[in-house]
């Protein structure tokens, strides 16, 4: 092996556990834990749980927790002897890091007001999460460590991504004052939220059903209806169109993932690890 190459990859991937540090720094202090304003609280509270009717429940976002201890493990998992000149974290490093940088960039932009900026910050992080998932499909799962740490971690950071994506959006149209070119504010929700379930049927054929990104999608559709019924924006057919979106996910990725032939043989150990994976 090229000592030069080993060089490289031992570099980057220091350089994803740095990125991946400041990003649950970023996270630590866009909590309020460190100083820093709360999420709820920073651009007039417009991404609070009521901020908007596309807004998830307050508790809809404990799944940080579980993201950013996956994002964690990940860093460390990549950084190990046997997977710091593995093709298939070679090429997710960059987009890796990038992913991280992207959502510290989102969290100071936010804390500064700049809720304009934070959609440009927040579709292109959703950009590179497609991407990572593009090249995690391209390469079989290299065990049960990988699949679990990698592809899960990265599945429910796509998906809840794309929740955020969705409510970050609202609340930027809604400081502006936009009015949906006078369609009623329920309605031109309910469709936002039906292309949302669209997108995760796509995902899931795409994907043949892996669960880790739906689960996040679902979870964040399902707590956006569960904030239109808890006393702050509430919303009946919001609630109602959130809850069905919620329910087509799961449905739709259940039926990909035992409907879809998939024509390629799989070896034992490449079966149980693609099975976690998903």
């Amino acid at each position: 092996m090229d000592p030069r190459h080993t060089t490289r990859d031992t570099a980057a991937a220091w350089a994803v556990m740095l990125a991946v540090g400041a990003s649950i720094v970023a996270a630590f202090i866009g909590s309020g834990a460190l100083g820093g304003t709360p999420i709820q609280n920073a651009a007039d509270g417009w991404l609070s749980a009521d901020g908007t009717p596309l807004a998830p429940g307050t508790r809809a976002f404990s799944i940080w927790s579980v993201i950013y201890t996956g994002l964690a493990a990940y860093a460390v998992v990549q950084l190990l002897p046997s997977r710091r000149t593995d093709e298939r974290h070679r090429s997710l490093r960059p987009w890796a890091a990038a992913s991280a940088v992207l959502n510290a960039g989102w969290i100071w932009v936010v804390q500064a007001g700049w809720l304009a900026l934070s959609v440009v910050v927040i579709v292109a992080l959703l950009a590179v999460l497609a991407r990572i998932l593009v090249l995690l499909m391209a390469r079989p799962v290299g065990g049960a460590l990988d699949a679990v740490v990698t592809d899960g971690t990265f599945g429910l950071y796509l998906g809840w991504v794309s929740v955020a994506t969705v409510a970050n959006t609202a609340a930027w149209l809604g400081a502006s004052g936009f009015r949906a070119f006078g369609v009623p504010v329920d309605t031109a929700a309910s469709i936002v939220l039906a292309v949302a379930a669209g997108i995760g049927l796509l995902l899931a054929l795409y994907t043949s059903g892996r669960f880790a990104p739906a689960a996040a999608l679902a979870w964040g559709l399902a707590w956006i209806a569960v904030g239109r019924l808890d006393g702050g924006t509430e919303s009946v057919p919001i609630a109602w169109a959130a809850g069905i979106a919620s329910a087509v996910v799961i449905l739709g990725t259940l039926a990909a993932r035992f409907l879809i032939h998939t024509p390629r043989r799989r070896s034992p150990g490449r079966g149980v690890a693609e099975g976690v994976a998903r």
